[in-house]
């Protein structure tokens, strides 16, 4: 390929239309929710009031929303009044405690943690993959939780609904680099200060992975970690089969967790029925969301797709098998989540078209 095959994340910013919005952000001081509340000011999403709520830790904590700057507040009941929109990208175990406040306060919920996936009404979605399937599920008057699909998820789902195009697919297999920013802002300084203390001969801080990370490359944490490896694996298996509907290949997934801070790479296989035009795989696979470097341009990696809100992808014919091929694809894992989140928030805005200010 000679050029390069590009397309600009699809930015669909919700037309206000006179009507303004409150939204509140659960968890607002960790990695995942400072990325929503930049998100949402980037795409313009129409709220007069965002509030910023944590727990006592990071109470009075200062934040950037857009020019403004706010205040982290605790989170209590009270604090979902006349909110429309509640984003829950806390832990798990944050969310399950404090999201039936928010639904009995009005607030449509969305739930970036997954801690919800398994409550009644409760919905897996991504809007890139209902756009990609041309299935956007109508609006409800009174939705059940929106659980924002996992970035892999969501990566795997549209590459090889695209891919499908251009072929039957006989099998799938990927290999994720899990980066340790998954497990927000303690993983990462738990990677950080073991990098430092091997370097340093001394001891390793095990809390979060009960493993030796740093410089290591593991398929299996500690016991006493959590979530475990595993769980994670099956969240994104899970939630890959419900937003890319039946019929659709079932990938046999490992997930690895790398020494690496931020962003997921994933090497994944496919065979085709037939032998591989690459030519027309890159054609089908290239769109919205998805960036095909040229051979002159950067090769994807977790370091060139950092701050950037869609996937990057390689593609190479597999030597061996005419009717295989390798996908090479870099995502930055906090923007894609938080675009997921903002989107399933834009797409409910038709069901609350006066919003709660008055």
């Amino acid at each position: 390929m000679k050029d390069s095959l590009k397309s600009p994340s699809a930015a669909h910013p919700v037309v206000a239309r006179g009507n303004l919005y409150r939204a509140a952000i659960v968890g607002a001081a960790s990695l995942q929710g400072k990325e929503v509340a930049e998100m949402l000011n980037e795409r313009n999403f129409p709220a007069a009031d965002i509030r910023l709520l944590d727990d006592d830790e990071s109470m009075g904590q200062l934040e950037a929303m857009g020019d403004e700057i706010s205040f982290i507040q605790r989170v209590r009941a009270e604090q979902f009044e006349n909110v429309d929109f509640a984003f829950f990208a806390s832990d798990e175990e944050t969310t399950r405690k404090n999201w039936k406040d928010a639904r009995d306060a009005g607030s449509a919920i969305v739930d970036l943690s997954a801690a919800l996936e398994n409550e009644a009404g409760a919905s897996v979605r991504s809007v890139w993959i209902e756009r990609e399937r041309g299935q956007i599920p109508a609006p409800e008057l009174q939705p059940g939780p929106c659980v924002s699909a996992h970035p892999v998820a969501v990566t795997l789902a549209l590459l090889l609904v695209r891919a499908r195009k251009a072929g039957a697919i006989r099998r799938a297999v990927a290999t994720i680099f899990e980066p340790a920013s998954g497990h927000g802002q303690r993983g990462m300084d738990e990677l950080h200060q073991q990098t430092i203390n091997l370097l340093s001969f001394q001891s390793l801080p095990k809390d979060i992975f009960d493993v030796q990370v740093a410089f290591n490359m593991v398929a299996r944490y500690g016991q006493k970690a959590q979530p475990a490896l595993d769980s994670i694996e099956a969240r994104i298996l899970r939630h890959y089969r419900k937003i890319a509907g039946d019929g659709m290949p079932q990938p046999s997934l490992l997930l690895l967790q790398a020494p690496i801070f931020h962003g997921y790479a994933l090497a994944v296989f496919l065979e085709m029925e037939s032998a591989v035009d690459l030519q027309a795989l890159s054609l089908a696979l290239a769109g919205d969301h998805v960036t095909i470097p040229g051979p002159e341009d950067e090769s994807p990696s977790n370091v060139s797709s950092a701050g950037q809100t869609g996937i990057q992808l390689a593609l190479k014919l597999d030597p061996a098998q005419p009717n295989g091929v390798w996908l090479w694809a870099a995502l930055d894992n906090l923007r894609v989540s938080a675009l997921t989140a903002v989107e399933c928030a834009e797409s409910m805005t038709a069901t609350r078209p006066t919003g709660k200010i008055q």
